[in-house]
């Protein structure tokens, strides 16, 4: 059987390689990234042919030899060692017919092997036009009962048969993953192709990716985008389904007229403290010093609680320091009558191990904890921190530092992704001033006006390669 393997730094240059030795009859079995760079497993189609002819030959062999009058009858012995098994190995990755046509032949070979007096009929060659896609469900080959009697070494047979369940499962696991695959990448594929035959499509698709939105979260919007729209239409729709997605307090109460106790959670440097004091400054501007109550858990950055102390001489108020659960407990007692309570905590990685025990000292009744997270970080990043910090369902949140984000697309994608409920949003270090309501049709309209040309803003030809592994939101959590 002539199949190859083809090594190269890239999976274009390794299937240029395969296209140069099977020409345009090229089937690609299998291709994975190795140490060496992608291999590329492929075969041509005079194989299938060459296959067919050879097996239509075997078969004539077998029914001359069965039509002889005095043939023995010899019970054959199945050798666990067969390139039965070597095959299917080999092949485990091909494409779904070439894969189907080794999987049947297999169980033929097997079949005959255990069974040498079976009908013709029960052994005829599927064509590949009447070859299904793929199996529904994995095939038992279980040898039936031969009702003659065995020879005396048949008793080695079944030991043979146990193997064949298991490279069979195996088979049509690989099968099924590798149908799904072709599957989304045929998917991705024509939605970018009819992307890009609109221009209205492509140019909103490249927008978006530009104003630092992501692949999953744009394609989702534009794949229910409505048809026959103008150019203005199609902008104010997009816009409009952005806002409708970004979760606010726009109907509630703002949260330093609600009140309650708030612990700021987040990684580090994002300005917990900051807003902490502003937080204070406004309730304390809105009911008085006497209304609100400092509590700072921070313990490891130096000068920590010196800060939030300066902060609370400047509103009026006193700022304490817990240094465990129990002192926290102790503080939250004392300071119960407050209007508000705020606790600022200690800036942690995601990743970082301390984050569970300080999650855990928080783990009171009536604290609620407000993810603070930096308007200006990348995608990822918050993404991780946001992945780290959700605790529950309903998270509330701050975007902080608002003005100094180059682009807050990232941030407004990683809270209807995340369908996080934003609190407010803080610029500059004025206290209190530099704080503003979460305002759902200014964020997006900030987030999609056209900013300065950037290295990192993909063109037009690089969406096929931003798309290619991505994959569209679930539609329950996005409100068209």
């Amino acid at each position: 059987m002539n199949i190859q393997r083809f090594t190269a730094p890239t999976a274009r240059e390794a299937l240029a390689k395969a296209r140069m030795t099977f020409g345009d009859g090229t089937l690609i079995l299998s291709n994975r990234p190795t140490a060496s760079g992608i291999e590329v497993v492929a075969t041509g189609e005079d194989t299938l042919a060459e296959l067919d002819r050879n097996e239509l030959a075997r078969q004539g062999k077998g029914i001359a030899a069965s039509a002889a009058p005095h043939a023995a009858v010899a019970q054959p012995r199945v050798n666990p060692d067969s390139r039965v098994v070597d095959d299917a190995t080999q092949l485990a990755m091909s494409t779904l017919s070439f894969q189907d046509y080794v999987r049947e032949r297999m169980l033929r070979r097997r079949h005959e092997a255990l069974n040498p007096q079976a009908k013709p009929e029960e052994t005829t060659l599927p064509t590949r036009a009447t070859q299904p896609r793929l199996a529904a469900a994995p095939i038992q080959s279980t040898p039936r009962q031969i009702s003659t009697t065995p020879p005396p070494k048949a008793a080695a047979i079944p030991a043979a048969t146990p193997a064949a369940p298991a490279v069979t499962q195996g088979i049509v696991d690989e099968l099924h993953a590798m149908k799904a695959l072709i599957e989304d990448r045929f998917n991705t594929m024509t939605w970018l192709g009819q992307a890009r035959q609109n221009p209205i499509h492509s140019n909103l698709m490249l927008k978006l990716i530009r104003s630092g939105y992501s692949p999953s979260l744009s394609r989702t919007i534009l794949e229910h985008m409505p048809e026959n729209i103008s150019v203005p239409d199609a902008m104010r729709w997009v816009m409009d389904i952005l806002t409708r997605n970004v979760r606010t307090d726009a109907n509630a109460r703002a949260i330093h007229e609600e009140g309650g106790i708030y612990a700021l959670i987040g990684a580090t440097g994002v300005g917990k403290t900051t807003t902490a004091a502003k937080l204070a400054g406004l309730c304390a501007r809105t009911h008085g010093a006497n209304s609100v109550g400092l509590i700072t858990l921070d313990t490891y950055r130096v000068g920590a609680h010196e800060q939030l102390r300066s902060y609370g001489r400047m509103l009026g108020v006193v700022a304490h320091l817990a240094h465990d659960r129990a002192a926290l407990q102790d503080l939250l007692g004392l300071l119960s009558a407050k209007k508000m309570v705020l606790i600022d905590t200690t800036g942690i990685a995601p990743n970082d191990p301390r984050k569970r025990d300080m999650l855990d000292v928080l783990d009171l009744p009536g604290v609620n904890r407000l993810l603070v997270l930096n308007a200006g970080g990348h995608g990822d990043t918050l993404d991780d921190v946001v992945t780290s910090f959700k605790t529950c369902p309903v998270q509330q949140a701050i975007l902080s530092k608002v003005d100094e984000a180059a682009k807050v697309g990232p941030a407004l994608d990683a809270v209807i992704r995340h369908q996080l409920l934003l609190r407010g949003v803080t610029m500059g270090q004025k206290v209190p001033e530099d704080w503003e309501r979460a305002d759902a049709t200014k964020l997006v309209a900030m987030s999609m006006r056209s900013p300065s040309k950037s290295a990192f803003d993909p063109k037009a030809s690089d969406l096929g390669f931003i798309f290619v592994d991505s994959t569209p939101m679930n539609l329950g959590q996005l409100h068209a």
